[in-house]
């Protein structure tokens, strides 16, 4: 079993041992998951990066597709 402490922050550090199960790196996110009492935890998967113009639906006409398709 491997062990850890959780700080007066509520903080601990992920074990060695654990993060290279996980292939987790600085920067990475973690995934808990409750499940039956227990907490499961996981390298947390990133979605597809959004595209910062998805929300402007009026510049996504097939009059504008047309004319920018060239930049």
């Amino acid at each position: 079993m491997i062990l850890s402490r959780i700080s007066s922050k509520a903080q601990t550090t992920v074990p060695l041992a654990v993060r290279l199960a996980l292939g987790v790196a600085p920067g990475d996110q973690l995934a808990y998951a409750i499940e039956d009492g227990r907490v499961v935890l996981t390298k947390a998967m990133h979605a597809a990066q959004d595209d910062p113009f998805a929300t402007f639906t009026e510049w996504d006409s097939e009059a504008d597709r047309r004319a920018f398709a060239h930049l």
